[in-house]
């Protein structure tokens, strides 16, 4: 960062930094302040540093001609006069001492620490400039807290992330597994330090349930600090039928059919039962548990099977739809389509719907047939009518012949038409 300088003269350094300076010192001090040059320069760099770490200051010159240098602290108090430390303060040490530079290192730095030291240098006129220590203060504690400890899927919850007593004020992110979502912070401060709580709202579905829910700070005293929570989400069932026989086979008369229903949730279901749709069951079906069983099948059994399912939270079913094909059937297997849900159903591909379609082509067909049939006898009788135009208030049939289109000569090739 820039330097900054501030002018000053005997008067000044006559504070508190040279009150404590023995008297050889400050004899030697007062010799300091007789030219011995121009062109000399001092130069040091602002410190930013974190707390219960270490802060180095360094005041150089430039164009050096071996003027003493001192450093102040704050409370302009001399620290390191050249290479001597009056300030009974055992954590300032020298690290580096010349002609050209005051180097010393404060360790343990606090927030008491913070403020502008001061570099001088002896010369005529005496310079002076100033560097400040900036001390950052990590966040002492990173906590979520969540309104509800296990969730209903649907629900929307509350998170809260505090991260106490940092400095600056801290930047709180929020983020659900890779997605980062975004939260509400407020800001409180307390003397020098900042305590930051960000809220977050978060409706929450069965996919999330185990999902870790992470706060992380951006802060430059810290990197990759962060605390994480998993969600505990509670959801209806999940139900499934699956067909165990015949193998993606048809369903014949006189085969057997086993079902099996496989339910998931959270909590795990505890209730399952086999019913069918619009029927009774019929009474050679067997159920065990979560399998429904018929050893024989027939046509009667044809029907929509549905297996139910229950949790603490809700109610859930999957419908398996029967068709009982004829032993004599060489039809590619039907596949039975078992979808799970609230209201959900079996969609079953039934291959008489292929007969259906083919009967519909052939009828279509026969129609285009009747409709042509009739075009062409429409046209033929047209012919005939205009042969006999005419002739329809003639007394006989040479009379018509002759009252015929064509004059005389038709009239004679018609009357050989009718002999």
């Amino acid at each position: 960062m820039a330097s900054r300088a501030e002018p000053s003269g005997p008067s000044a350094r006559g504070g508190g930094g040279a009150g404590l300076l023995p008297p050889l010192l400050v004899l030697f001090a007062a010799a300091a302040l007789i030219p011995r040059g121009d062109g000399q320069n001092l130069v040091t760099e602002d410190v930013t540093v974190v707390e219960g770490e270490v802060a180095t200051i360094s005041c150089r010159v430039k164009n050096s001609d071996d003027s003493v240098i001192q450093l102040l602290n704050p409370n302009r108090q001399t620290i390191y006069f050249r290479d001597f430390r009056p300030l009974k303060d055992s954590r300032f040490q020298l690290v580096n001492f010349s002609n050209s530079e005051l180097r010393v290192s404060l360790t343990n730095v606090s927030i008491s620490d913070e403020g502008r030291y001061f570099c001088q240098l002896y010369t005529d006129p005496p310079q002076e400039i100033y560097t400040t220590i900036t001390v950052l203060v990590p966040p002492r504690n990173l906590v979520i807290d969540i309104q509800k400890e296990i969730a209903v899927e649907g629900e929307e919850i509350e998170l809260n992330c505090t991260a106490m007593a940092s400095r600056p004020a801290t930047t709180i992110r929020w983020f659900k597994g890779n997605k980062e979502l975004t939260g509400k912070s407020e800001v409180e401060q307390w003397s020098d330090m900042y305590t930051v709580t960000s809220q977050l709202f978060l409706k929450v579905g069965r996919e999330d349930d185990g999902v870790p829910v992470i706060c992380l700070v951006d802060h430059p005293a810290v990197k990759d600090l962060q605390t994480q929570r998993y969600l505990e989400v509670m959801y209806k069932p999940q139900v499934r039928v699956s067909q165990n026989y015949p193998v993606q086979g048809l369903t014949r008369e006189g085969e057997p059919l086993e079902l099996t229903c496989a339910a998931f949730g959270k909590p795990q279901p505890t209730d399952m039962r086999w019913l069918r749709v619009d029927d009774e069951m019929p009474q050679h079906v067997v159920v065990s548990g979560s399998n429904l069983l018929i050893s024989n099948l027939n046509k009667t059994d044809n029907g929509t099977y549905r297996c139910e399912a229950s949790n603490a939270v809700g109610k859930s079913h999957a419908d398996y739809m029967l068709f009982v094909y004829d032993t004599t059937a060489t039809t590619e297997p039907a596949v039975h389509d078992s979808r799970a849900g609230e209201e959900g159903s079996i969609r079953t591909v039934d291959h008489a719907v292929v007969g259906g379609v083919v009967a519909v082509v052939v009828f279509a067909m026969l129609c285009l047939l009747i409709i042509l049939g009739r075009y062409f006898a429409r046209h033929k009788g047209t012919y005939f009518t205009h042969e006999a135009k005419g002739a329809d208030d003639a007394a006989d049939a040479d009379t018509a012949i002759i009252n015929a289109e064509g004059g005389q000569n038709n009239s004679e090739e018609k009357k050989e038409y009718f002999i």
